[in-house]
């Protein structure tokens, strides 16, 4: 399983917010910029991660991006599902009618399971704590 560039590039540019100071906002530039994302799909990745409440965006001269919320409060789950959506390791995981298998399939069990694993550990992930293992500071 691989999550999309668009989910990447969105982690790195909540993650370059996270660094800033409170109520500091970034122009969607210099976030572009200096986390090497084109600025069109930033823009894209961006209006999304505002529509799930995790970035507030403002134009104007003393516009930019910001987050919505403290870093501790921004999980990775919150930010990889607004840009994918749902994390599925296998069709069957979500439901089961489409697998011609259904119950009597011995992956089922393996499938769910690596799939809660992941999920919990993406959920108990949130940007304070990337902070704190981050090589670079703000």
């Amino acid at each position: 399983m691989q999550i999309t560039r668009q989910a990447d590039y969105a982690v790195r540019a909540v993650l370059y917010l996270a660094r800033l100071d409170a109520n500091k906002r970034a122009a969607t530039s210099q976030v572009a910029q200096e986390q090497h994302i084109p600025p069109s799909f930033l823009a894209k990745i961006i209006s999304q991660l505002s529509i799930a409440g995790l970035l507030h965006t403002s134009r104007g001269a003393r516009g930019g991006v910001s987050l919505a919320r403290e870093p501790k409060e921004i999980t990775l789950l919150e930010v990889i599902e607004a840009i994918d959506g749902p994390i599925m390791l296998n069709e069957c995981v979500g439901d089961g009618s489409n697998c011609t298998f259904d119950e009597d399939c011995p992956l089922k069990p393996v499938w769910c399971e690596a799939q809660n694993e992941l999920v919990t550990r993406l959920r108990n992930t949130d940007f304070a704590k990337l902070l704190n293992m981050s090589p670079v500071a703000a």
